[in-house]
């Protein structure tokens, strides 16, 4: 019996690519270097923070120095901007009601910086009681490591096989995969179901309410 469900922030829970693309393109072009179209975003983002500017950057200057100027500066822009496009992907609002209504435990872990993790799912779901919400802390292993799911079980009591954990990428596959917890896959995402298979991902869904009828 499912008694937890972790779920990943962007491409699953939100859809935040247009948020996320104009923002970094926004820190990029402070710095003179070129931008990128928005569906280009899906497959830089999912990495943590440093990972995104890392691939966003040219090669030459894929550098800490660099990295950390074109960080600040899109960290500067985001959380001012954070909600203009940014919305829930259909069924997600309703999903999660009926999931808490049930007395399920529902928790979220993500590669967005904590703090706006946290912000975002205050408010898009004030509605919504999640027992945690984690994001990308410093000093803290990002995803696909598992030790932020191991987190949210140690503070929830939860044993892994009464854990789900929804996710939309192939880190999120990783993660539940070196977590050892059941997954579903979404295909609404950010990446492609070929990705997700070659991860290992076996079981999808195409919209939120399918999630409902597999519990």
């Amino acid at each position: 019996m499912t008694k937890l469900i972790i779920f990943d922030l962007d491409g699953t829970l939100l859809d935040t690519i247009y948020d996320l693309a104009h923002s970094c393109n926004y820190a990029l072009a402070l710095h003179h270097y070129p931008t990128y179209p928005v569906e280009a975003y899906r497959f830089f983002v999912g990495n943590g923070m440093n990972k995104l500017v890392e691939r966003v950057l040219p090669d030459s200057d894929r550098n800490a120095d660099k990295i950390a100027r074109v960080k600040k500066d899109f960290l500067a822009y985001y959380p001012d901007h954070a909600t203009e496009h940014t919305r829930p992907y259909p069924g997600i609002t309703k999903l999660l009601e009926s999931l808490q209504q049930k007395g399920i435990k529902l928790a979220v872990a993500s590669n967005k910086i904590n703090d706006t993790t946290q912000f975002l799912i205050k408010h898009f779901f004030p509605q919504i009681h999640f027992i945690t919400v984690l994001g990308q802390r410093d000093d803290f292993p990002i995803k696909p490591n598992p030790s932020i799911v191991f987190e949210i079980l140690k503070e929830t009591n939860v044993l892994k096989n009464e854990t789900l954990y929804v996710g939309d990428s192939g880190v999120d596959v990783e993660t539940a995969l070196n977590a050892g917890v059941p997954l579903i896959s979404v295909l609404w995402g950010f990446r492609p179901k070929t990705e997700l298979e070659e991860k290992g991902a076996t079981v999808f869904v195409k919209n939120a309410e399918d999630i409902l009828r597999l519990l």
